[in-house]
């Protein structure tokens, strides 16, 4: 294939030189022959004016006077004859002076007119360009005439004479032009990295099956506009057919920043990993793959509820261990009195708590959740209270979010109060409501809280306060309860006052 296109292109770049070189040719024919008839004019209409040659008609004396004149100009000039004649025709002079006396061959009425003219005519030197030009004398009456050609054979010398530089232009221009094909050839393998143009055909069939069967999103940028978006990158990133700019991208991916791998984005219904990674031999052009990790982060969501509860019951677990133990050293102590009062006030304690939750929250997941957190804190030495405004009916059906949403929600907000809350003076507060269908979960902690800048950012992406350095582990709770939030119309707020506050809020509609 490449090698047929090779030909073709020095096929037509020889068509065209020769082409090109036939035209020059036949131009310098013609340019011949218009600059023949401007010299035997000129030669003529200089001889003719010249008032020697009237004064030398006119004293019966021409020949004698005129022919060496003629020949002188004639071997001067590379003119093939100049004849002088009388009116009548009769040469004066002739390059043959045999001829000389004899009638002019050729056409002379034009110039006994007063007119000079050019033709071509065969005379007895064979066919030439001739120009005949009158004689004046000083009242202005023809007293002759004035003919100078040039054959035809000569011009034709002079053609061919011009032959071998039109040949030699033709053949360096071959040559320059096979040189140019053959950079340009080069230039486009080198690009090319070698490959042919099936090879090319070939490799573009299956980069666009590629594009169009990956399961990953693929989006290429460069400097100021995006150079390519695959179908998987238009439906993750909910991206409209046609064109796309840069305004058109999520703002996390507007932003230059090659190299970035593995960085966690939340939008509105979906959870994106992103990976970013610069164009060699561009400074500014970069790839970037986007996978669709919502289906694993609802597997994990829901893992991590259960992990939630598990970790809560492993906590109360834990407590009524350590209680346990008390009361059985008590009583090895001999102390059996303070062994039941210990751990009849430590039941009865748990259980009214247990019993507040079972009567207010009518939901059994979110009770196990409380429960868990609540032995949970106390295992961090962190005072955590289900407010006495807490109230969810077990009758209510229009609560807004599912029970593994609410786990979701409220668990993770339990955890960052717990990592942010002031160790000094550690406490967390929480509330749940539900009032004319509207679900409200509030969490207040002792400590400092988040600016707006940090708030927004945890709600966008992954953000995280907590030490470490693997972005899959830590930075994703507020995000998810962000996500869980926008996807229902909520609300989702910051303050502090007496302390850190996040609200939720989610309007009532049909579970």
């Amino acid at each position: 294939m490449a090698g047929q296109a090779i030909a073709l292109q020095i096929a037509v770049i020889a068509v065209v030189v020769l082409v090109g070189s036939a035209l020059a040719l036949l131009d310098a024919r013609r340019d011949g022959d218009s600059a023949a008839r401007q010299q035997v004019v000129s030669i003529a209409t200089a001889l003719a004016d010249s008032p020697s040659t009237a004064q030398a008609i006119e004293s019966g004396r021409a020949t004698p006077l005129l022919q060496p004149v003629t020949e002188a100009v004639r071997t001067n000039t590379d003119i093939a004859f100049i004849t002088i004649m009388s009116p009548d025709g009769t040469r004066f002079t002739h390059t043959d002076p045999t001829q000389i006396g004899g009638h002019y061959l050729g056409t002379i009425e034009p110039a006994l007119r007063g007119e000079t003219f050019t033709e071509v005519y065969t005379g007895t030197l064979g066919p030439s360009i001739r120009a005949v030009v009158p004689v004046r004398d000083a009242s202005g009456r023809v007293v002759g005439l004035v003919s100078a050609g040039i054959t035809q054979q000569t011009l034709a010398q002079r053609w061919r004479d011009q032959w071998p530089m039109i040949a030699s232009i033709g053949v360096g221009a071959l040559a320059l032009s096979l040189i140019g094909v053959w950079a340009i050839r080069r230039r486009l393998l080198r690009q090319t990295h070698g490959l042919r143009p099936d090879e090319l055909r070939v490799m573009y069939e299956h980069h666009d099956a590629i594009l169009h069967s990956v399961s990953e999103g693929l989006v290429v940028l460069d400097r100021d506009r995006v150079v390519l978006v695959n179908d998987e990158a238009r439906r993750l990133l909910g991206l409209s057919p046609g064109p796309v700019t840069q305004t058109d991208l999520p703002p996390f991916l507007r932003a230059y920043a090659p190299g970035a791998r593995d960085e966690v984005h939340v939008t509105d219904d979906r959870v994106l990993v992103v990976n970013r990674s610069p164009v060699a031999d561009s400074a500014h052009s970069e790839v970037v793959t986007v996978r669709d990790r919502t289906e694993l982060q609802g597997a994990l969501g829901e893992l991590s509820s259960l992990q939630i509860l598990t970790n809560s019951l492993r906590a109360q677990a834990h407590e009524a261990a350590n209680k346990l133990h008390t009361v059985i050293t008590m009583v090895e102590m001999g102390r059996p009195d303070d062994a039941v009062r210990f751990a009849t006030d430590e039941l009865e304690l748990s259980q009214r708590l247990v019993d507040r939750l079972s009567h207010d929250v009518g939901e059994p997941a979110l009770v196990a959740l409380l429960l868990g957190k609540t032995a949970q804190a106390d295992e961090r030495g962190i005072p955590l209270t289900v407010t006495e405004d807490t109230y969810l009916p077990s009758d209510a059906d229009d609560v807004p979010l599912s029970a593994q949403e609410m786990v979701t929600v409220l668990g993770n907000l339990i955890d960052n109060a717990m990592d942010a809350c002031d160790r000094q003076e550690p406490w967390v507060e929480v509330t749940v409501t539900l009032q004319e269908a509207e679900l409200t979960m509030r969490v207040a902690d002792s400590g400092p809280g988040m600016d707006d800048g940090a708030f927004e950012r945890a709600m966008q992406r992954g953000y995280s306060t907590k030490t470490g350095s693997e972005p899959e582990q830590h930075g994703l709770g507020l995000a998810l309860v962000a996500q869980v939030v926008r996807r229902h119309g909520g609300t989702l707020t910051a303050d502090v006052t007496y302390g850190s506050v996040v609200t939720v809020t989610i309007p009532g509609m049909a579970r």
